[in-house]
């Protein structure tokens, strides 16, 4: 009988060596590296060659299923494209299996759904299904974590969407590893992925994260899948958001936005007053700013205090966004307009519990810092938009349009903008916009400094 050849792979990032290695030399993770057989697989013998001309492709019909949830069909590109491979990445207890049963509720009523879950029983499963009210007669539950098994229940059920919850704990007979592993994550999807394609079945597949927040198994994953989720949101805050990173049949960067409820997961139609409700914009450290999250414009509010530290070293704190930026734009407002934050411990916040990471908010959080620092409050009238650089000077921005449009919506009158950033003022008419090249300019619009 052969010896079997064993290989190390780093449970990381894939990275495979000949022996056991501390530090992975390709994503420098330490202890990552797991052995495994390397075993030969037989070469499977051609199938029939489905060969077609691009010209003879039929586009004519829509190939997607309405789930009924305008936010979730919204990020999809229209919603669930049939044979599709959608992976779900998020924090334990966010909510993606609750977002996902809430998901069959439309769906089962006019096509099978099988939902395979190896982390729950059966019961458990139900029970959630009764707290959220679906009762859906065509929606088969499994729980089950080998490969084999769930091969024959798709055979059984016919499903035309699948749910396999999470894709980390399904194993195959044929891979000797552990459940969890590069390979075996590799393999399942891989199977998953030729029965979806081959049946025209939506499947989803649920994703565990690291601890920095990325989806955990190879890289390898989210290059197979077709679409890749990532629910988002703090545990302790209602509110959830849907981003979309990777999508074959629609765009990239696309959000939805989801409140947590007693019911489940409920749609959020107007987030922009959802994060201004509460917003008391008479005290100093208070500005807002117009996002962007893939085509929809958000009003969020930024709040900062400025306080005398109590340290040898002050405190520097930004939640919501890059710590490196707020230390970049603290270094900025010193070395540019002459602030000093020697002494003063910095906070920020961005209000709602929701992450935001693109570079036009720079101006907003600076103003909002310099607000609590001199305190003196900006008024309730303006938004603020722009990218501080670090000379000081602030750069053009993005979908100006999209943003004021949504300022002007909801009731806000004055703008500050980077200049020659907008090129059509009538669409935003009845708005004061000032334009402004630098921070030293912008300031003298909010303080009058």
């Amino acid at each position: 009988m052969a010896k079997k050849k064993t290989m190390f792979v780093c449970q990381n990032c894939g990275n495979t060596s000949v022996k056991w290695i501390g530090k992975c030399p390709e994503c420098n993770e330490w202890d990552s590296f797991v052995e495994e057989f390397d075993e030969k697989v037989k070469q499977a013998p051609v199938g029939k060659i489905n060969l077609m001309k691009l010209t003879e492709i039929d586009l004519s019909y829509e190939n997607r299923i309405k789930s009924d949830i305008v936010e979730m069909d919204n990020v999809l590109g229209g919603g669930i494209v049939k044979g599709s491979l959608i992976l779900v990445g998020g924090d334990p207890g966010i909510g993606k299996s609750t977002l996902l049963l809430q998901t069959t509720k439309k769906i089962s009523a006019d096509m099978n759904v099988l939902y395979v879950s190896g982390e729950e029983s059966m019961r458990q499963i139900k029970l959630r299904a009764k707290r959220l009210d679906i009762e859906g007669e065509n929606i088969f539950l499994l729980s089950e974590t080998n490969l084999s098994n769930i091969l024959a229940a798709i055979d059984m059920a016919k499903p035309e969407v699948l749910i396999i919850d999470s894709i980390q704990t399904v194993s195959s007979d044929e891979i000797t590893s552990a459940a969890g592993s590069v390979s075996q994550v590799r393999e399942v999807t891989n199977v998953l992925m030729r029965i979806a394609k081959e049946r025209g079945i939506a499947t989803f597949i649920v994703g565990h994260v690291t601890k920095s927040g990325a989806i955990a198994g190879p890289k390898v994953l989210e290059h197979i899948v077709d679409t890749v989720l990532y629910f988002e949101g703090e545990k302790n805050s209602l509110y959830r958001i849907l981003r979309s990173v990777k999508n074959r049949f629609g765009s990239t960067n696309e959000v939805g936005l989801f409140e947590m409820t007693s019911k489940g997961l409920m749609e959020v139609s107007n987030p922009s007053e959802i994060f201004l409700q509460n917003s008391n914009m008479n005290e100093p450290g208070s500005v807002i700013f117009p996002s962007v999250e893939g085509t929809r414009p958000l009003l969020i509010e930024i709040q900062s205090l400025v306080s005398n530290s109590g340290f040898a070293s002050p405190r520097r704190m930004g939640v919501g966004f890059d710590y490196n930026k707020l230390v970049m734009i603290i270094a900025v407002l010193e070395k540019k307009l002459g602030m000093v934050f020697s002494n003063e411990d910095v906070y920020v916040n961005i209000v709602g519990g929701i992450q935001i990471g693109e570079p036009a908010m720079d101006l907003a959080i600076a103003s909002s810092i310099a607000s609590s620092l001199l305190n003196k409050n900006i008024s309730k009238e303006w938004v603020i938009i722009g990218e501080v650089g670090l000379l000081g000077e602030i750069r053009v921005t993005p979908q100006i349009e999209k943003r004021l449009m949504e300022s002007k919506r909801m009731g806000f009158v004055k703008a500050l903008i980077p200049k020659n950033s907008l090129e059509d003022r009538s669409a935003v008419k009845g708005m004061d916009i000032y334009e402004v090249n630098s921070l030293r300019e912008a300031f003298k619009y909010l303080f009058n400094r």
